[in-house]
């Protein structure tokens, strides 16, 4: 990862972290590294997982395990979450299975749990392409966008299981918090 790379990242961490309470049990889906957990190690959570199909072994601390793999595929079945992160995710899930996602988060939470996305605007791809082009980013997966429209996301995380908290534009309007509770 590039200076950028780490930048944008740790950007959209710090607009997240108000968004995990203390003592919540994370999911974070596409984790790629430790970076959440190693940025929350100030706030107490419980024992958390991060999940990444990038991952090649998994890894276990005293705070969370790190386990290769898709959700909800390799996820324990008997796990429930306070909170599930998906930060610059969700834009990289095929249409055709963004409903199943919402679906899958619902059944992992817990009651009133929370949903944290970040989306970036449409107008990032073009930006991305260009800074990799420079070799300013190594900008992961930007194959997958598949023309991910912001505005689904209400749809997708819909009003009968997910009640809408947040929804913000941050790093200049080029980036978008969703915050879902979770209904019932």
């Amino acid at each position: 990862m590039k200076f950028l790379d780490r930048f944008l990242r740790d950007w959209r961490i710090k607009v997240c972290a108000p968004y995990i309470k203390a003592n919540d049990k994370v999911l974070d889906i596409g984790c790629f590294d430790d970076t959440l957990f190693n940025k929350l190690s100030s706030k107490p959570i419980s024992h958390s997982i991060g999940l990444d199909p990038l991952l090649n072994r998994t890894i276990e601390t005293e705070n969370y395990t790190l386990l290769p793999g898709k959700f909800p595929n390799n996820l324990p079945l008997d796990k429930k979450f306070n909170c599930i992160t998906m930060l610059a995710v969700l834009e990289h899930i095929p249409k055709k299975e963004q409903l199943q996602l919402s679906n899958d988060c619902y059944k992992y939470l817990e009651p009133s749990g929370r949903v944290i996305i970040t989306v970036p605007s449409p107008f990032v791809d073009h930006i991305l392409w260009v800074l990799s082009k420079l070799r300013l980013i190594d900008g992961m997966s930007l194959e997958e966008h598949y023309g991910f429209k912001v505005a689904d996301v209400p749809i997708i995380f819909n009003s009968k299981q997910f009640r809408l908290i947040k929804h913000k534009k941050f790093q200049l309007g080029l980036n978008n918090l969703f915050v879902f509770e979770k209904l019932g």
